[in-house]
């Protein structure tokens, strides 16, 4: 009996915190030959989000921003996301560390 129900304790503890992520905003950036589109990604301040980035590039592409702590490498035609935490109001740069001449941006929460 107590094992039917902390099993069904998870499943909805599972259930809403999936619900609780699909209702998170999302922002998509691609990266393609050293180049970031958009290079400016307005968020809402204050509210967690997901940001899904697509390398669409013939080589290698690495999302860092050293002031958020993030970093994410991608291969070629690789899409994944990443998820951050509320951001108090502000400008946070982030750059492309196979490209970091060309791939420049940031996130700028409002």
């Amino acid at each position: 009996m107590k094992h039917a129900l902390l099993s069904a304790v998870f499943s909805l503890l599972f259930a809403s915190g999936a619900a609780l992520a699909d209702d998170m905003p999302t922002y998509k950036l691609l990266m393609k030959e050293g180049r970031l589109f958009p290079e400016t990604l307005e968020v809402p301040a204050n509210t967690r989000f997901r940001l899904e980035v697509k390398n669409e590039g013939p080589g290698a592409a690495e999302f860092e921003s050293l002031e958020l702590k993030k970093e994410l490498v991608l291969a070629p035609g690789v899409t994944r996301s990443l998820v951050f935490f509320p951001m108090k109001p502000g400008s946070y740069k982030f750059f492309d560390d196979f490209h970091p001449e060309t791939g420049q941006g940031k996130i700028v929460a409002k």
